[in-house]
């Protein structure tokens, strides 16, 4: 099986073409958001207000880096369980987010406003963190930076390895493997 080496600048001309199962080497910017963070995202976004990062056609990696290491420009980032985000994500898909990144199955709520809204979920090796990091090479807390690891990060990130979980049509690893 081939790898795709893929943009997030151009997520709106490949997002569609992705299957279940096919590998990816994401580049371009991504954004960190773990639980805390979309709690407060949800309510900017109750109140009116602008959330922390452009939402349309962004990407969210569920991940709380570890402190970053003299010479590198993160420390251990690797996945957290997705489904924790669920409750807000058919949200955020329906204010423009085109991709996920995390580990594990999501609700049957979220795989249906991935098709609505053509997104994709990209899953990242769990356990390999340090791995993932090295694929990361720059980092800016751009809200909550209270929330320590948990803040949200503006990350570039060059052949980040990841497995399509869920493409834009439903086609899902998840139910393939039961």
């Amino acid at each position: 099986m081939d790898t795709r080496s893929l943009d997030v600048k151009d997520i709106e001309s490949w997002v569609e073409t992705l299957k279940a199962g096919d590998r990816v080497l994401l580049s371009g910017t991504v954004y960190t958001a773990r639980d805390a963070a979309h709690k407060r995202i949800f309510a900017m976004l109750q109140e009116g207000k602008e959330p922390p990062f452009p939402l349309r056609g962004s990407v969210i990696y569920y991940a709380g880096p570890t402190p970053t290491p003299p010479g590198m420009a993160i420390g251990s980032c690797g996945p957290t369980t997705s489904a924790r985000m669920d409750p807000y994500t058919p949200h955020l898909l329906d204010l423009g987010l085109k991709g996920m990144i995390g580990k594990g199955d999501r609700s049957p709520e979220v795989v249906e406003a991935i098709k609505q809204n053509k997104a994709v979920y990209l899953c990242a090796v769990g356990g390999a963190g340090a791995l993932a990091a090295k694929c990361i090479t720059s980092l800016e807390v751009i809200a909550f930076e209270d929330l320590g690891c948990e803040s949200v990060k503006k990350l570039t990130v060059k052949d980040f390895p990841l497995i399509v979980a869920i493409d834009s049509s439903g086609g899902n690893l998840f139910e393939a493997a039961l």
